[in-house]
Formats: structure tokens, sequence, C-alpha cells
């Protein structure tokens, strides 16, 4: 079955560990994309924090897609208009917030213009994650979050902290919300509905894609819902080895352009 659409995740997977594109990465995606095939990009990053991979690899013409803040939004890259949006809720943010501090564990919420932290010592992960993404970082009291779309919270810590944090995690949470561990020091919140295979799955038929001809490349554990969702799950030689047991292929590390290597083999053969 020919492959039509093809997920890719950022960090570990399209780029180096240098944050480059490589030349190799690049040609094989101008090759896919003039063969038709649709190349999404997979983030848990907002828009404005992709928006340079996206011209980087001329995806931001009309009829391109990006999935972003790791399946809450699915956009046009051209105008930024959401196809799929499923934010969290004022009394979703009461609950999470009211944890953070019973856990004594830094928040932040993010929505589609700003980073939120009611931490009046501000976590380095939240400074990070405003660096990262390009969004304003702004003090807010709960209270004050009142009104606001949020798209994602986000627990952060150092890696042992947040993984306590984690073990007490109240039961409901996994009933009522998306979790997502991104990094070792990122725990991502999200609405029930959001996730990248969500989003990969709604994308494809939007577009009248089959499953069968749908791939996903990726590395790591807020991979798995999309790897999940497609006809052709690729895990990088880098990724992680539980991802591995369900791949149908695993591809060359991203240092040595295993994205190349997936598209050149699986979508261009």
């Amino acid at each position: 079955m020919t492959i039509k659409l093809v997920a890719i995740d950022i960090d570990g997977t399209l780029v180096n560990n240098n944050r480059e594109i490589t030349p190799e990465v690049f040609d094989a995606v101008q090759q896919a994309k003039a063969a038709g095939v649709k190349i999404v990009i997979a983030t848990g990053r907002p828009l404005l924090g992709v928006k340079n991979i996206l011209s980087a690899l001329n995806l931001l013409e009309a009829g391109n897609y990006v999935i972003t803040y790791n399946g809450a939004l699915v956009q046009a890259t051209d105008t930024g208009e959401a196809f799929i949006d499923e934010p969290l809720t004022y009394e979703d943010y009461l609950d999470i917030e009211t944890e953070s501090r019973r856990l004594e564990t830094p928040l932040h919420s993010i929505t589609m213009r700003a980073i939120y932290t009611h931490n009046r010592n501000i976590s380095k992960y939240t400074v990070n994650e405003a660096y990262i993404t390009g969004l304003p970082l702004k003090y807010r009291t709960a209270a004050e979050m009142s009104g606001k779309e949020i798209v994602k919270m986000m627990y952060i810590d150092e890696p042992e902290k947040l993984d306590e944090t984690i073990s007490k995690l109240p039961t409901r949470f996994t009933e009522r919300y998306n979790i997502v561990k991104s990094t070792p020091f990122y725990l991502e919140i999200l609405n029930k509905n959001a996730s990248k295979g969500l989003a990969v799955q709604h994308l494809a038929e939007k577009l009248g894609i089959s499953h069968e001809e749908t791939m996903a490349i990726g590395d790591e554990e807020n991979d798995r819902s999309m790897l999940e969702a497609v006809g052709t799950p690729v895990v990088m030689a880098n990724g992680n080895p539980e991802l591995k047991k369900i791949a149908k292929h695993i591809t060359k590390s991203n240092d040595e352009s295993g994205v190349a290597h997936a598209i050149n083999e699986w979508v261009l053969n």
C-alpha cells in the first residue's frame, strides 16, 4: 500500500542532536512532497515554536498541516486555522493547579498566545519552555486564569522529583486527562481527546487517506499514540526500547538522518 501521509516528531527524530535538519532529511522530505505525500510535523510545541522548521522544509504553503501541543491542535500551517481544537476547561485548570500545590510541583499553563505560571519563583524549566516556543511568559494567579483557553498544562521539575510526583498523582487524573511525559523534566496534561494519535487519525480522515496509507516516525513515549494509530509505525534507532516493540520498522538514528532513510526505504521505494 502506498504511503500518502507521514507524521514526524521533531526532537530525537526529525532533527539531529545539534537540532539541525540534515541535507539528507531535507532532500527526502522534498522528494516525498513532490510525490504527493503529506508531510505532517507532530510536536508538543505551538505553531510559533515550529514555524522555523516548517519554513526550512517548505511546509508553509496552503494545504499543509501541523500537529501542535501534542495533538491538542491540528492547524493549517499557512493561516494557523485550527482543524482540531481540544482545550482544557477552567475547571480542569483548577483541578490540576490544586494538585500541583499539594504535590509541591511547579506548573505552567500554555495557551495559543502565552505561557502562564502561578509560581512566584519561576522554574528554570518554564523559562526554557518560553525560550523554545517563543511564547511570552506571564505570571497569573489561579483566579486570573478564568476565561483563558488553555491548550495544555505541564508539571515541571528535576527528573527524580517529577517521577516522585507522577507516582503520587490521583488515579482519576489518568481517567480524566491525557498525560504524557515528553522529557525527563516535563509532564504534559491535556484534554482526554488530545493526542498525536487521534490528531493523525482525524487529519487522515479529513484528507481521505486510509489507515494503511499512513506512517509515523518517532522516538519517545509522547509519540506512542501516533505510532499506534498508523499503518506503518517507524521508530528511530535512538528511540525508546519499549516503543521499538510496536514498530513495523526501525530506522537509523537521528544523527544518521533516520527520517531520510525511512522516507527513502518505505515511502518512495
